[in-house]
């Protein structure tokens, strides 16, 4: 049984992984640029092994972040559709996650949207 308040919990939960996301994607951004540097300035190679794995374990976060981000947004449409059946279409919380729906299908495109 879908409520407003397990709304608001899976609206909440899809802007945090997209700030999630985002923030490993700049990681990966400042971490590449450092290994970049480190190489450049002819670094020890055991610290630029060490700095390569961090990057590595970086890179891998990305699509980790990108399946939970498509479970929750999916979960977040069920809990949207199951509370518009039960006649509550309106309100703030409802308002929310259809905004919050259409910017992460616009600022993330799935194959089937």
């Amino acid at each position: 049984m879908a409520t407003i308040r397990n709304l608001k919990i899976k609206t909440s939960t899809c802007k945090r992984i997209v700030k999630e996301l985002q923030s490993y994607e700049k990681e990966v951004e400042r971490e590449a640029a450092k290994t970049a540097d480190m190489k450049e300035k002819g670094a020890d190679p055991y610290d630029l092994k060490q700095q390569e794995n961090v990057l590595g374990e970086s890179r891998m976060m990305i699509p980790d972040c990108h399946k939970r981000l498509e479970s929750a947004l999916a979960e977040l449409k069920s809990t949207l559709a199951e509370l518009e059946e039960t006649d509550e279409k309106e309100g703030p919380e409802v308002e929310d996650a259809k905004k919050t729906i259409a910017d992460m299908e616009k600022q993330f495109p799935t194959e089937d949207a």
